[in-house]
């Protein structure tokens, strides 16, 4: 579990593996939500900004979208045609020692399950 403090926080989440099933939309011909996901956006306070990253072409971003409305899961942004390699997260760590960034890298197409609590003392 990570304590975030009680400021408002940038969520960035890959698509394939992590919010639907990889390569759904290519090999069943559509997308599956992974088990947990509904939840865990369920948690994230409305103040809180959602970033999507795919390395899915452009041609499928309207079906994308229109897979997450269907859903109920918001977002912000949708980043598509993303490097296929690793995602790098750098920010800086604030003067009081509160830590900017995490990184959570979790098996593919197995259940979201991101655990984390607010700490207002931070």
């Amino acid at each position: 579990m990570i304590e975030v403090s009680s400021l408002s926080h940038t969520w960035i989440l890959d698509v394939d593996g992590t919010l639907v099933k990889h390569n759904g939309y290519k090999i069943d011909g559509y997308d599956t939500l992974l088990e947990g996901v509904k939840e865990f956006f369920e948690t994230l306070p409305k103040e809180d900004k959602v970033i999507l990253l795919t390395a899915r072409k452009g041609q499928y971003l309207e079906d994308l979208k229109n897979f997450l409305t269907q859903n109920n899961l918001r977002y912000d942004y949708l980043l598509v045609d993303m490097p296929m390699g690793e995602r790098i997260l750098v920010n800086d760590k604030k003067p009081s020692g509160l830590n900017t960034a995490y990184a959570i890298n979790k098996n593919r197409d197995e259940k979201l399950n991101i655990a984390y609590k607010i700490n207002e003392e931070l």
